[in-house]
């Protein structure tokens, strides 16, 4: 037996149904050496006598070889044996070319080895964009116009496989490509034909899609592409339609001039009830894409379908099986998410975030209304299903008529059928979400008592528990003081019922609901905080009794539930009285943690032990140190999972189960293939080590080098954006805790952190986690201080913040441009502003980054500092956005006040334009401007004196215009009385203060600012202990008002008693207390919280006399 033939045999091991032979012919086949592999496939995909079978094997193991060690073993043949695998592999094309028709086996071979072509193809194109194989241009060229069907589809195939072919000789040759692909668009003979010339084509214009010149240069093929894919509606190949959605997804612009054909032909297919599901399912994806990357296109010249659109959508909304069983169920189903139902509820949703309210809801509404009153259960449903599913999108104009919609909806919580009251649940909870914290504000007499009605709802605990788990909804963001208001009557239905289910599951097994009332009374007493103290002991006992009792695997949620939901009780009412149970509980953590090494890594209490494990460090703080060491194995080992990552080609990416692989694409044909399979957890594994560093500091110094270790790569982990978030969030806490163990090792910890984090900081795609990366920089700097960035790190780190602001100026001017384009529309600025805010955040961020610069530095920053100056006074230009003017202001504050008098160099570019800005229309600027004068007037000196006389009377107009205590104007009113005060105190030689301060003290209280707030009293404090008349009046007759400002200042927390104008603020009332008649006058007029607040105040701290 020749070689060859020996290696065919092993080759057809591989498609035996034994395993074990299987498994001996892959580790035959992996020894032999690569070179002579290529040589063995090539002659076995060749063979006529072999099955079509093994020679398909063989051409998918050549294209795996291509694709994987190429640069092994490419460079090891010499020239001419290149040349002949390049031959041998046209040759073996057309080969197959003569021996088979369009379909069946023989064309399934042709494919595969076209691919092999391909990848070779691929694989000759140099980093500079050139072809190092020009005979397949050639190849490409004579076969797509050969009227040979089978050399058409296989030149097509190529070149959908590798677009990028042509390398830099593509200008050369558009016409030619776009005369070929025309021609094959339309070829009449065979269909086959035509459809590859759509994919190559949709392939071709992916690839260039940044070069709208070239995109618009195939637009006449558009005509052809539609008729292609109308046609496609009677074959099997819904490739052709699938074709149509990634042209919308990327390249728009050439679809807008067949905009309207497009939605009729999508229309047409979804509306066909004899179709397949997955056709109309994929031409409602069409009409959806196009409305999301193009909402101004077709708002503007698809608006007439939107109507038809939205009905067809709510149609497919209705298709549900009527199941008796379904609200039965003690489990979570499954949604089958290739539904039709579920499938339209989906693209609603997406339809209203793209197109916007202003569009969508009156369309909705008229059609939804007809259907809240039909006997069919689905339409009632489908009805409410969409008002959840549209909440987002449409939040802004459903807000202006809530009143309406909750009064629509909460009849139905007494519908007849459980899923329309399962899906008034819905609605609810959903809107609570998306409206928050209006929703909760407004209704909550209406809500609360409606889901505790479904709470009760025994006969169908799948409805039942759905009203949990809007209560879940409403609680998570419901303010403390409306919650608490229904904390009796909630509480005690949520007692009642999970005594009762917690009996059914002893007696009956059944535990849906009970896990559900659980998540509910974990997230009540989360937002009720010390307010459930109360409540404690009634829930306590039973939730230790499901920890310790509710073992088996069926349970393992449950107890998970029931873990979560102690801690988050705990946390609640804090360490005093958790302690009464602190023992039981920890015991029990301890005993489950020791066998957390026997659980499976997706076990769901695995992530709810971790997280309890760090609330509890929250609780008991230094005293949680003993217990560190036997949590941290587990969280580190969480942390430290590898996600099974594979490569793959577009069919192999095709076949994952999108449940549980996410795919990344990479470029042509070239995916990554990412298991998520406990993905979640080790995010939260990796945010629990961040709580640990926060919370314990010395306690946490043992674990802070392999926790760095650990973090600091995984700010290039690109599977999960919760796992880089943490991982930059743990930098700053890492330097804290390496601080403890001196100065050499903070600096050794840094120099191993900042290159990944200065690469991180170039690389990020994630706008929020670049914002948590620039963040964690700033953190950095301000805890490391002068001194330990060394001179590389400081122009890399001034590169990037120039990059990202010469980015801000791009990005900016785009938006305008955008705002000239054809579709502009009232709409489409909703989504600018959106990506403006998006921006702005970005801006804050930088602004952190050199506000720790200069908290380090100081003035020695400044000659760093003067390499982004322009930027700054390019943003505080009058043209610019309020925005970019605030941000602009809070720079210069930083100059001014950390450069102190050194900053006058710069006053030419700050000066004027801050003293004006405290008239700006926009509070947010005022604000800036109003603490830029105040730090002028604290640090500035003498140089500024002058400036903070002319800033003064501005200031006091800001302070008494009408307005001015509104709710989105107080917090720049405040800071302008804190700039009076600053000046006053420290920089008063140019005003009168005297005649200042009646006027001064008549501001008063403030409490918004509370960073402000104790320059205000403390100057309150001076003024009374020297007995200012302008303070306390002829004869004292302003003291009861010094005590009102002095309680209110409490009520509202603006200063806490333990602070050091606290303690001044105490001991003045407690002067006056001395005087019992006189300490009466002054509290009588008190309000009783303005009385508690300084009783409480007074109780908490004894000032020595």
């Amino acid at each position: 037996m020749s070689d060859q033939e020996q290696f065919e045999s092993l080759l057809r091991g591989f498609l035996a149904p034994d395993s074990n032979l299987i498994s001996q012919s892959e580790q035959a086949y992996e020894g032999i050496p690569v070179d002579q592999k290529v040589g063995f496939l090539l002659r076995a995909i060749t063979k006529q006598d072999a099955t079509k079978e093994l020679n398909s094997l063989a051409a998918v193991l050549l294209r795996r070889l291509m694709s994987t060690s190429f640069e092994e073993w490419w460079k090891q043949l010499d020239n001419h044996s290149q040349t002949a695998l390049k031959q041998d592999l046209l040759a073996a094309v057309q080969q197959a070319c003569e021996t088979g028709g369009m379909k069946g086996e023989e064309a399934s071979l042709r494919k595969k080895i076209c691919d092999v072509v391909a990848e070779l193809a691929r694989s000759l194109i140099d980093e500079n964009g050139n072809n190092q194989w020009p005979e397949i241009l050639k190849f490409l060229f004579e076969w797509g116009s050969s009227p040979n069907a089978a050399r058409k589809e296989c030149a097509l195939s190529i070149l959908a496989a590798v677009p990028g072919i042509f390398g830099g000789q593509m200008g050369h040759y558009l016409d030619v490509i776009r005369e070929l692909l025309q021609q094959c668009l339309i070829f009449h003979d065979c269909r086959e034909v035509r459809y590859a010339a759509v994919k190559a084509l949709t392939a071709f214009l992916l690839h260039v899609e940044s070069e709208q010149h070239v995109v618009m240069h195939f637009k006449g093929c558009l005509p052809a592409i539609l008729q292609n894919v109308l046609d496609s509606v009677q074959s099997d190949d819904d490739d052709v339609l699938k074709c149509l959605i990634e042209l919308a997804e990327n390249v728009p612009k050439f679809l807008r001039p067949q905009l309207e054909q497009i939605v009729e032909l999508s229309l047409k297919i979804n509306i066909d009830s004899t179709l397949d599901d997955s056709w109309r399912q994929l031409a409602l994806e069409v009409l959806v894409t196009m409305c999301e990357i193009s909402p101004a296109s077709m708002r503007k010249h698809a608006n007439k379908f939107l109507h038809p659109l939205i009905g067809q959508m709510l149609t497919m909304m209705v298709e549900l099986d009527d199941d008796p069983e379904w609200s039965l169920a003690d489990s979570i189903q499954e949604e089958d998410n290739d539904s039709n139902a579920i499938v339209a509820e989906t693209s609603l949703d997406r339809l209203a975030c793209a197109l916007g309210g202003k569009t969508v809801l009156p369309l909705l509404l008229s059609q939804l209304a007809p259907m809240l009153h039909q006997d069919d259960w689905r339409l009632r449903y489908a009805a409410l299903m969409t008002l959840s599913a549209t909440g987002e999108g449409c939040r802004k104009q459903m807000e202006m008529m809530l009143d309406q919609i909750v009064d629509a909806i909460l009849p139905f919580l007494r519908d007849s059928h459980p899923r329309v009251r399962y899906a008034a649940c819905n609605a609810i909870g959903q809107m609570s979400t998306d409206m928050a914290p209006l929703m909760q504000k407004k209704f909550h007499a209406k809500i609360v008592p409606g889901l505790l009605m479904v709470l009760d709802d025994e006969m169908n605990p799948r409805t039942q528990a759905h009203a949990g788990a809007a209560l879940v909804n409403f609680s998570e963001d419901c303010p403390k003081s409306v919650l608490s208001l229904y904390l009796d009557e909630l509480l005690s239905k949520l007692h009642e019922v999970l005594v009762r289910k917690l009996n059914e599951l002893v007696t009956k097994g059944r535990k849906l609901v009970l896990e559900q009332c659980i998540t509910t009374l974990a997230s009540v007493a989360d937002t009720a905080q010390d307010k459930f103290i109360a409540y404690y002991d009634r829930f306590m006992p039973n939730l230790k009794y499901i920890f310790e009792n509710a073992n088996s695997a069926e349970l393992k949620l449950l107890r998970g539930k029931a873990i979560e939901c102690i801690s988050l009780m705990g946390l609640a009412v804090g360490k005093d009285k958790f302690m009464q149970d602190c023992t039981d509980v920890m015991q029990l953590l301890l005993k489950t943690q020791s066998e957390m090494n026997d659980l499976e890594t997706d076990d769901p209490q695995v992530s709810y032990m971790i997280s309890a494990w760090a609330r509890i460090c929250k609780i008991l703080g230094k005293q949680f140190e003993q217990y560190l060491p036997a949590v941290m194995g587990p969280v580190m080992k969480a942390a430290s999972l590898k996600p099974e990552v594979t490569v793959l080609d577009d069919d192999e990416a095709k076949e994952l189960d999108e449940e549980e692989w996410q795919v990344v694409q990479l470029g042509d044909q070239q995916n990554f293939g990412i298991k998520t399979a406990g993905l979640e957890e080790k995010a939260t594994a990796c945010s629990m080590l961040v709580c640990y560093a926060r919370e314990l500091k010395e306690g946490f110094v043992p674990f802070v080098e392999d926790v760095a270790k650990l973090m600091v790569p995984f700010l290039k982990f690109y599977f999960h954006d919760g796992v880089r978030s943490a991982a930059a969030e743990s930098l700053p806490f890492l330097l804290e805790c390496a601080g403890i163990r001196g100065a050499q090792y903070v600096t050794e910890m840094w120099q191993f952190m900042v290159g990944d984090l200065l690469t991180a900081l170039k690389t990020e795609p994630e706008p929020d986690v670049l914002g948590e990366l620039m963040h964690s920089l700033a953190r950095c700097v301000e805890h490391l201080g002068k001194g330990r960035i060394n001179e590389d790190q400081m122009r890399q780190i001034i590169e990037f913040l120039d990059e990202k602001l010469r980015n801000h100026f791009d990005k900016d001017k785009e938006r305008q441009e955008q705002r000239q384009d054809e579709d502009y529309d009232e709409e489409l600025e909703e989504i600018l502003l959106d990506e403006t805010e998006s921006d702005v955040y970005l801006l804050s961020k930088v602004s952190d980054i050199i506000h720790a610069f200069f908290i380090a530095y100081r003035q020695e920053f400044f000659p760093v500092f003067d390499q982004l100056i322009h930027h700054f006074i390019q943003l505080l230009a009058n043209q610019r956005s309020y925005s970019d003017r605030q941000w602009s202001l809070c720079i210069w504050d930083d100059v001014i006040e950390f450069g102190g008098s050194s900053s006058l160099r710069y006053q030419q570019h700050f000066l004027r334009p801050m003293i004006v800005s405290l008239s700006d229309p926009h509070p947010e600027v005022r604000q800036a401007a109003a603490y830029g004068i105040g730090v002028m007037g604290m640090f500035g000196g003498a140089e500024y004196a002058q400036a903070c006389s002319e800033a003064l009377p501005s200031l006091v107009q800001m302070i008494c215009a009408v307005g001015s205590r509104e709710p989105e104007a107080l917090s720049a009113t405040e800071n302008a009385i804190a700039a009076v005060t600053k000046v006053l105190k420290h920089n008063s030689s140019m005003i009168n203060v005297d005649e200042i301060l009646p006027h001064w003290f008549t501001w008063l209280p403030v409490w918004e600012d509370m960073e402000e707030a104790p320059h205000v009293y403390g100057l309150l404090c001076d003024l009374v202990e020297q007995n200012h008349p302008a303070v306390l009046g002829a004869n004292n007759s302003q003291l009861p008002r010094v005590v009102a400002v002095i309680a209110e200042a409490f009520a509202r927390e603006a200063v806490g008693p333990d602070t050091p104008v606290g303690r001044r603020m105490i001991s003045l009332v407690q002067q006056i207390q001395g005087n019992g008649d006189l300490f009466q006058l002054c509290v009588s007029p008190l309000s009783d919280e303005q009385k508690s607040a300084l009783q409480s105040a007074m109780s908490v701290l004894t000032i020595p006399s």
